[in-house]
């Protein structure tokens, strides 16, 4: 039983999952996700398993390969945040595809390699992001000298002294090496100056001159490829870029907080090894890369006589099966060998079985779990327990307006009941349908806002009856608007 809230309040740093036990791993899913505790054990598991392959021998390492999982359950019951909350606790290359976006090789539409394709994009930023964190102390104070060479250029260097004519008393030498020693020391204390303050952060609003390069001029090339469309388009782009240069530069006038960030940018470009960072970014795809692959049951289905085939069910399911079994894939970073990345599957199966899948699919993920269906029960602990319910939301969304909602007990047993009763009565979307019932219910609080009159409005039983009784007991209007 699970409801997921997202998070917006920044980036969560990753976990140390390589010393976690899976117990740990549960534990830290149980934070955000309500129950599912098979589910979890079989994500957690095959996380740790992971960990154990890469401390073993080289010749033991490449025999074991990963346990893939498919995760069976109806809409709204945390499938999707099981994952997610699983790649937010790694460092590892996470991405989710969803399978019915897919086509076979050879029609219109995405083929299946491309997903390996954006994974090690991903990964590649991932790394790039790790070593601009490396270099940013030097980067931070490059960009800092580039900003007051702009802000107060050096002086020119002085020409050289001539040598004087036949018969002509040579200059005093140390008269001019005077002069120009007392103008650089003034330039050095202006720049000291100048300094403290950019430190200070007082020359932020300032305007300067620094060159700008162009970006969208480079003309890009769609081809047919085996590789498919979009790989070729970012090839052909990358690879005119890198024959013409960076593109041209242009004069633009910035604030010195503006500057900064492009400053800083380049000065980090500059400092990486975009070499390195590829071959990082690839060996770890392959050792350590997650793919979660949705709506894997929309693409369930066998060809059946008389029907021509279906390029977006059984043809995708063979394109997908030398994938999951192990292959190599053309990136723009080099071949990446698929045979050790993670699969997590997951579906409705409302109308198609696991069963439907053809044989050598089903036998490429092992591990099959199903996801408990929710009730009033569940809903009840989903307004309350997760770091981030609806409840919550919506409590700190209405206190940024001076008014504080208060939520009793009969009034969330009431919100849970209306829920379950619309899910049974209609179609059952699980935990989502909080979401819907939440809306309707705070509508006028919402609509309203400061000019409310009540400032501390209680959501009890009687409120909840008043807004949502009639609604929820008609049950063509309940289709309509819950």
């Amino acid at each position: 039983m699970v409801f997921y809230m997202p998070e917006h309040s920044g980036e969560a740093e990753p976990l140390d999952t390589d010393h976690m036990s899976p117990k740990q791993i549960v534990a830290e899913l149980d934070r955000h996700v309500v129950g599912q505790k098979k589910a979890k054990r079989a994500v957690a598991i095959a996380l740790r398993n992971r960990v154990r392959r890469q401390r073993l021998p080289k010749e033991m390492a490449d025999e074991v390969a990963p346990k893939n999982i498919i995760m069976i359950g109806p809409t709204g019951v945390g499938k999707t945040e099981i994952a997610r909350r699983l790649a937010r606790m790694t460092s590892s290359p996470f991405i989710k595809v969803e399978a019915s976006k897919f086509t076979e090789v050879g029609y219109v539409g995405r083929d299946v390699e491309s997903m390996i394709r954006d994974l090690t994009d991903m990964a590649v930023e991932l790394v790039r992001r790790e070593k601009a964190a490396e270099v940013r102390r030097q980067a931070e104070q490059n960009t800092e000298d580039r900003l007051l060479n702009l802000l107060l250029p050096p002086p020119p260097p002085a020409p050289p002294t001539p040598k004087p004519a036949a018969g002509e008393a040579p200059a005093s030498a140390a008269a001019e090496g005077s002069g120009a020693d007392d103008s650089r020391a003034s330039y050095l204390r202006s720049r000291e100056k100048l300094r403290d303050k950019l430190r200070r952060g007082e020359m932020e609003d300032r305007p300067l001159e620094m060159e700008v390069a162009e970006t969208g001029n480079m003309p890009s090339f769609k081809l047919w490829t085996n590789q498919g469309m979009e790989e070729m388009n970012i090839n052909m782009k990358d690879a005119l870029g890198g024959l013409f240069g960076r593109g041209p530069k242009k004069r633009s006038r910035l604030k010195v907080s503006e500057a900064r960030d492009q400053i800083l940018k380049e000065e980090e470009e500059k400092l990486i090894d975009q070499a390195q960072v590829a071959r990082i970014a690839v060996d770890r795809v392959e050792q350590s890369g997650i793919v979660f692959l949705d709506e894997i049951d929309k693409v369930a289905g066998r060809q059946q006589a008389g029907q021509g085939p279906d390029v977006s069910r059984e043809g995708v399911q063979r394109d997908l099966l030398p994938i999951v079994e192990g292959t190599l894939v053309n990136t723009k970073f080099g071949q990446v060998r698929t045979d050790h990345i993670l699969f997590v599957a997951s579906g409705a199966f409302h109308v198609a079985k696991p069963s439907d899948l053809i044989p050598e699919l089903q036998g490429r993920f092992p591990i099959r779990v199903e996801l408990d269906a929710l009730g009033k029960k569940e809903f009840v602990r989903i307004l309350t327990e997760p770091h981030a319910s609806l409840t919550k939301q919506y409590t700190a969304l209405m206190e940024t307006e001076g008014v504080r909602l208060e939520f009793t007990a009969d009034g969330l047993d009431a919100i849970a009941d209306c829920a379950a009763t619309v899910n049974e009565a209609t179609e059952n979307i699980g935990a989502r349908r909080l979401q819907t019932i939440m809306e309707r219910l705070l509508e006028e609080i919402l609509f309203q806002g400061s000019e409310l009159e009540d400032r501390n409005p209680v959501i009890d039983r009687d409120f909840v009856n008043k807004r949502l009784a009639d609604v929820v007991e008609d049950r063509d209007l309940s289709r309509y608007i819950l």
